[in-house]
Formats: C-alpha cells, structure tokens, sequence
C-alpha cells in the first residue's frame, strides 16, 4: 500500500502533543516516509547526524505513535545519507536471511514426508487442483520453512510473479492501517492480485469478523483465478472454533498436510544437517544424545546444535557427551513445563480481542475490553506461579479482590459456555505455540 506519506503526517501529529515545534522541524523538517510494509515503516533523512539522533532520541516516540494508531507494534528503519537509493533496489521477494529455507534444506522424515512432497508440487505447479495447500501443525515443526520453500522456488522459476507473503496478524495489522488511512482499495489490490499468495498462522485471524469478511473475498478472488493459494496452521481447520463455517469449508476443500514431531532417525539427520550447515563435526555418540534429549521439535534442535557450537567456541572446549550435556542442561524440559511469561499471556489475549497490551492493563472499561482483561488474569493466573496480588500490580488500579473476581466470572463463564471454554482454549493454545 501506498500509504506512507499519510502515516507519517499522522505521525508528526502526534509527536507535537509531545514535542516542541522546534524540535520537530530541527529533525523532522526533511525526514520523509518511503514505506509501510509488513508492521515495518522506513523513513529517510539525506543527514547522518539527524538519522543518529532520530535513531537515538526519538526512536521509541515514532514506535509509540504507531502503536497509537494502529494498536500493534512496528518497527521503525531509518535511512541516512545514500542509503535510499540502495533500500529502493534491494530485492522485493526476499529477505536474505530466508536463503536457508529451501526444500534442499528441509530435511524430510516420516513425519513430514506428505507435508513436504504437497509443498513441493505447488512449487512446482504440479496440483493445481488441490487449491488451497493447507499445512498445519504444532509449532517448531517446519512449517513456515515450507512456505518460504515454496516461496523461493517459485519466484525462482518465475520472476515476473507477484508473491505475496504474510503473517496471519499482520493481515489484520494491514487492513485496520488501510481503513483508517482510506487506503482500502490498494490493499485489496495488494493481496488480489497475487500469483501466489502465502499465509503463515492463519488461526490469528479467526475471531476477527472484519478480517475474516475482508479475507472470504480475498481468497474467492484468488481461488476463482486460479492463483495458488497456501497456508500454514497450528492446528486444521474443524479444530477453529471462531473461524467462519464459509471459511472452513473451503480451507477443507483443499488439501489438508499435517506435520507431526520428527522420530529419532530424523532428528538425527536434521541434527547431522545443522551441524554440516555450520561447519562443524558432531561425533555419532553426541548426536544420539542430542537427539533423545531434544524431542519436541525442529527448532530446539537446531538451536541445541547451535549452541554446542557456541559453547565449544567461548568455552574452547571439545565436543563430547559430557560438555554437550552442560551446553544445553537448561534445555531439556518437557513442553508440559514451559511457563509463558505474564506479559507473553496479555499480548497474545489482547491479540485475540483485537486490542492492545496496554488496552487490557489500563483504564479502558468497554465490555470487550474488560472480558479481555478478565481472561488474561484468569489464564495467568492458570499458567504461572503468580499470586494474586502479583497478578493485581500487573494492572492499573486493580488489587488481589479484583483479580480473584475476574477468575471466578471467567469460571463461571466458562461452565455454562462451551464456545466461551473453547476460546479460552484457543487463547491458551495461541500462548503455548508461542514457545
């Protein structure tokens, strides 16, 4: 969407409540807004020195006006002196970091063989027919390397298409941005006219009725153009409960593609894989101890070979059982005893309800907000070890009384509602995947 310039005028608004008009035009007066992409906004300035003290002094105001407008969190690139010109040639369809997602890269085992082989064949344009590719699965598991897998190689094979790839959330980020900027029939063009169109997380935009209304004629557009549709899910499509039945049905209408936890033979080759990818030599007798201690999923393994390295480097210590069993001692937890933290559980409710952290913690007293409210103090008080009272400092003017209420309105809810308990459940799960 084209809609920087509006953003940034919004913006500079806001920082006069704020700042002095004389601050503003010292270092604002030739800063101008290049684009809004992806909960991202990058903004130029032909001075280093103002780019430094922009960056160093008004960073976090720019974030904050952001989040004011759109209740999500972005993040903020500042361009200085002969930066513009290289930002504006850089290569749209990728980030270079995401190299390492390919299908030669993904190794494959029982457990996701299907997954990987349907993935492959719409890279490929082989199943055309089986529209839209619905990947899910638990978290960790592989699936965003597919999607960026299938990303890779079709922009690969056809340059000239337009892909467009995009997070569940940031989906709804994007059209709250463009209804308020007036900028609804650029995001419609944006997402319609894609070639091949990627979703990650769909399950965030379940729930949201805007969303999902935008996203029903999105995907008739795409799907009756023929245009290759794919997402990736923590869970199918039946299992969401405050997903449309519009939707459903024609996420089922596909092909569905689970992903489940990898066994131990591909553990192993994944653990052999990451290593090699490193350029370092694990010995067989590390690498089966490595892979039946870590079972949960892909990226704790990988990020247990990474840190062996890490270890035999700062420690300048050799690669044994031994010195592999201190690297990653504080690893080896069963996903039953992962903890979410306070503030991970109000996000990802806030998420949920369409607000703000900062929504939930405060003042605001409309009932969408106070039931947000409730649930966050009811699952962290189920997910952690926090005392009421602890729970009650998390929140502005509320005591261990109110926190005890909530509960117990919550519990109360929830026995005599099964949709009310099911999106309990839904929250909760969005907080688990989180780990």
């Amino acid at each position: 969407m084209n809609s920087a310039a509006d953003v940034w005028g919004k913006i500079l608004k806001i920082l006069g409540n704020e700042l002095t008009s004389t601050a503003i035009t010292t270092w604002f007066d030739d800063c101008t807004a290049v684009e809004i992409v992806d909960n991202r906004l990058v903004i130029h300035t032909p001075s280093n020195f103002k780019k430094d003290v922009i960056e160093g002094r008004f960073l976090g105001s720019v974030k904050n006006a952001l989040n004011e407008l759109f209740s999500g969190d972005f993040d903020v690139l500042v361009l200085g002196e002969g930066e513009l010109d290289a930002f504006k040639q850089k290569e749209p369809s990728f980030d270079p970091s995401e190299e390492e997602f390919t299908f030669e890269r993904f190794v494959v085992g029982n457990s996701n063989k299907f997954a990987h082989a349907a993935a492959k064949a719409v890279a490929e344009g082989q199943i055309k027919n089986f529209n839209p590719l619905f990947i899910y699965g638990d978290s960790g598991l592989g699936k965003t390397h597919l999607l960026h897998a299938i990303r890779h190689a079709v922009a690969k094979k056809h340059p000239e298409y337009h892909i467009v790839y995009v997070k569940g959330d940031d989906f709804t980020n994007e059209l709250i941005l463009a209804l308020q900027v007036g900028k609804n029939v650029e995001f419609r063009e944006k997402y319609r006219g894609a070639d091949l169109f990627l979703m990650d997380d769909i399950q965030f935009i379940a729930g949201k009725i805007q969303t999902q209304e935008e996203f029903f004629h999105t995907f008739n557009t795409l799907y009756e153009a023929n245009r290759q549709i794919v997402f990736t899910s923590d869970r199918p499509p039946n299992e969401m409960t405050r997903l449309e039945d519009r939707l459903k049905t024609r996420f089922e209408s596909g092909l569905l593609a689970d992903i489940q936890p990898p066994d131990y033979e591909t553990r192993m080759a994944i653990i052999k894989n990451k290593a090699e990818q490193l350029g370092m030599f694990l010995p067989d007798d590390v690498s089966d101890y490595i892979a039946e201690n870590m079972t949960s999923n892909v990226r704790q393994i990988e990020g247990a070979v990474k840190k062996v390295m890490a270890y035999r480097d700062l420690m300048n210590d050799s690669i044994t059982v031994s010195s592999v069993a201190k690297a990653i001692k504080d690893m080896f937890k069963e996903k039953t005893e992962y903890m979410p933290t306070a503030d991970l559980i109000i996000d990802e409710t806030a998420k949920f309800y369409s607000l703000t952290s900062d929504d939930l913690k405060g003042q605001r007293r409309t009932k969408n907000t106070a039931q947000a409210r409730q649930v966050s103090m009811y699952l962290i008080r189920k997910l952690t070890n926090l005392s009421l009272k602890d729970i009650g400092d998390l929140y502005e003017g509320r005591d261990h009384t109110t926190v005890l209420s909530s509960i117990r309105r919550i519990e109360d809810t929830m026995k005599a509602s099964s949709p009310f308990s099911q999106m309990i459940r839904d929250i909760t799960a969005n907080i688990n995947a989180r780990n």
